[in-house]
């Protein structure tokens, strides 16, 4: 963490403190303003409780008040120690998720003539391995103030939340290390097939438990457009429905409240439904992108970068907000629409990134087998490279491949650091995962010393892997792209069908009562309640669309998917003079 435990603690209970007066000021006026029927059910319990005959209002609004600020003190006192647990959990996984193939690059630096100090040098340096290289990191700081880099291992160690994984590898790192190279070197390469075997125990799980998830979020996500239906038809029957009631917002009936949080619920469901599947995919499969810094290089760069639309297209989501208001739509509508507008280009930027990522990542693997194939006849890497260049068909990996080429034969410098800095800036070319994991293991493990056959036929076997790893994940996870439409256009079909079949008849049936009966003629206004059905529907595909957004390619898809879902559900609506 960036404050020290004794800083955090302070500060917890300082806001503890704060969140009890705001809770305590604002209970207050809410508790005072109670109908006078429950302030005399509160007045007799304590009489008969407490003996004590007629409570003032003020001190039952007071002591309520005080309960509410107490509990809102505790909850958050409780908050801040889960969000220490949250944040260990999170780090605990993101080690799990890149140990694996930390140990893999381990064993291909084994070879080398690096020593185990260099050796966890390299892999802290490579930001490829996420929490695994941060907890690398922090025993080199320690080795480097202690002088011993045995001392570095055993704090992190005993402190890593990754008990189970980090904390006995770097203990047996540390063991066979002190034992000679041969069996560091046995050590990584047998532990490097355990960690493996455990990550795809771990996958399997995650899709176990997204199954789970999917059945889950199809339930919830019906059941709130069920229930706004199922109030607008006991509407007619309990008149209560009906009843203005005070919130400290306003004044609204309780079956406004009970739509309009509904609608609430599907968004904040859909939001963490998307977050948690977004969690399950491994970190090494996510694709993350910068703007650049430049301007005029960020507006050239929107047709491929996902991060330069989303900053350069920002106006024309405003713009389309000015404009649909202008021409007198809605504030509902004109948001929903300014949001597609914005968010489907984006979306279809990240679309078009995603494939052209997937096409380099597909010839990559016939890149790696070509170079090693040259290798390992004993060519050098700069002729290997160029080989390829011109002898092979690599689609959208060719220009990448031809800068390769050319920067490891200018030369100017020491042998190794041409080639560290031509490998680092093909890495960065290409911008994909797979490319930054098994790219850095050459350029590390060639600079280490490593024996190139060896270092290349790991390569190959890491990139066969990865590359098949990627192409389950997506075929498992397309069917949950699937549920989250399929979801969207359900609950879109049940809404239109009740609008145009079911809504017209029971605000007939409701006509019918003169007053005094018991059917409520004012609980069916149908172009209120299309209105509240269609908010609850653009909120269902809303998150129907998000959760399908990170199901699919994760990041900007999400954009996408809810974007182009909102405006199906507006053209279905206004198809069917539902707007």
């Amino acid at each position: 963490m960036s404050t020290s435990f004794d800083v955090y603690v302070a500060r917890a209970y300082g806001l503890s403190w704060v969140a009890c007066a705001v809770v305590t000021a604002w209970a207050l006026p809410v508790v005072s303003a109670v109908p006078a029927p429950l302030a005399g059910l509160v007045t007799a319990v304590g009489d008969s409780l407490l003996g004590v005959g007629t409570v003032p209002p003020l001190y039952v609004a007071a002591a309520v008040a005080g309960l509410a600020g107490t509990a809102a003190k505790y909850a958050t006192i409780r908050l801040a120690g889960a969000r220490l647990r949250w944040r260990m959990k999170a780090r605990r996984n993101g080690i799990e998720r890149t140990l694996p193939g930390a140990a893999r690059f381990l064993t291909a630096l084994s070879s080398g003539s690096d020593g185990p100090r260099a050796m966890l040098r390299r892999v802290a340096d490579n930001d490829a391995y996420g929490e695994t290289a941060v907890s690398i990191r922090a025993a080199l700081t320690t080795a480097s103030l202690t002088g011993s880099l045995n001392e570095g291992i055993g704090r992190v160690a005993r402190d890593t939340p990754s008990r189970d994984a980090l904390a006995p590898f770097l203990l047996k790192f540390r063991e066979h290390a002190a034992q000679g190279d041969d069996a560091l070197a046995g050590y990584l390469t047998l532990e490097s097939r355990m960690l493996g075997h455990r990550s795809e125990q771990t996958r399997k799980r995650n899709a176990d438990m997204m199954e789970l998830v999917a059945e889950l979020f199809v339930v919830l996500l019906v059941l709130p457009a069920l229930l706004v239906i199922v109030l607008t038809v006991m509407s007619v029957l309990t008149p209560g429905l009906s009843a203005e009631i005070t919130t400290p917002l306003g004044t609204a009936s309780r079956r406004a409240i009970a739509v309009y949080g509904a609608a609430g619920a599907v968004l904040v469901f859909g939001a963490g439904a998307a977050a948690f599947v977004a969690d399950l995919r491994p970190a090494d499969q996510r694709a993350s992108y910068a703007p650049p810094r430049d301007p005029l290089a960020l507006l050239r760069s929107v047709p491929t970068n996902p991060a330069s639309a989303a900053v350069a297209l920002v106006p024309l989501g405003v713009v389309a907000l000015g404009v649909l208001l202008v021409n007198g739509v809605d504030a509902a509508n004109a948001a929903l629409l300014a949001y597609a507008a914005y968010a489907v280009p984006v979306g279809g930027v990240a679309l078009r990134r995603g494939r052209i990522d997937d096409a380099k990542d597909r010839e990559i693997s016939d890149f790696v087998h070509a170079v090693a194939g040259r290798v390992a006849l004993g060519e050098p890497l700069a002729a290997a490279v160029e080989h390829a260049a011109e002898n092979v068909d690599l689609g959208q990996l060719d220009p990448d491949v031809a800068d390769l080429a050319f920067a490891l034969g200018i030369g100017g410098g020491r042998e190794e650091d041409v080639r560290i800095g031509a490998l680092q800036r093909f890495t960065e070319r290409v911008g994909t995962p797979l490319s930054a994991q098994t790219i850095g293991l050459v350029s590390g493990a060639l600079d280490a010393g490593s024996d190139a056959d060896a270092v290349f036929e790991t390569l190959q076997a890491e990139v066969g892997r990865l590359y098949h790893e990627k192409r389950a994940l997506r075929a498992n996870m397309f069917v949950y792209v699937a549920v989250g439409w399929t979801t969207a256009l359900l609950v879109v079909g049940i809404v239109v069908a009740v609008n145009l079949t079911v809504l017209d008849g029971f605000a007939d049936l409701a006509s019918l009562s003169t007053g005094g009966g018991a059917l409520d003629p004012t609980a069916v206004d149908p172009e209120r309640d299309r209105h509240r059905f269609y908010v609850v529907a653009q909120a269902t595909v809303l998150s129907s669309g998000l959760f399908a957004g990170a199901a699919g390619r994760g990041g900007y898809a999400v954009l996408l998917h809810s974007g182009a879902l909102v405006g199906v559900c507006y053209v279905v609506f206004a198809v069917a003079g539902l707007l």
